[in-house]
């Protein structure tokens, strides 16, 4: 990976600092380099922190309705003379049979 620095205001601080001397110029952009990465980060972990403290709160707001399932009863007509219980998601549609 080719380092470079990306955030304007760090490759003018390098032109304005760099003075033609390969080793001081060397040093410079390791130090801006270094200095913009952790910038970059922390912008980035505050920005990030930020959006999922505001959608949690989002969410907070919304009261999510969640429908009751469906019991429902039926007499088997198998050998048993239990019925048949079953439980069923609201959302759930049969088949129309037919």
């Amino acid at each position: 990976m080719e380092q470079k620095l990306r955030l304007e205001e760090f490759k003018v601080l390098r032109r304005h600092w760099s003075r033609g001397i390969p080793w001081w110029d060397h040093l410079v952009f390791a130090l801006l380099w270094w200095l913009e990465e952790k910038l970059l980060d922390a912008r980035i972990k505050v920005e990030v922190d930020e959006a999922i403290k505001e959608y949690h709160e989002e969410m907070d707001k919304v009261d999510p309705v969640i429908p009751p399932p469906i019991y429902t009863e039926t007499l088997s007509e198998g050998s048993t003379s239990l019925p048949e219980m079953r439980l069923t998601a609201p959302w759930y549609k049969e088949a129309d049979k037919g």
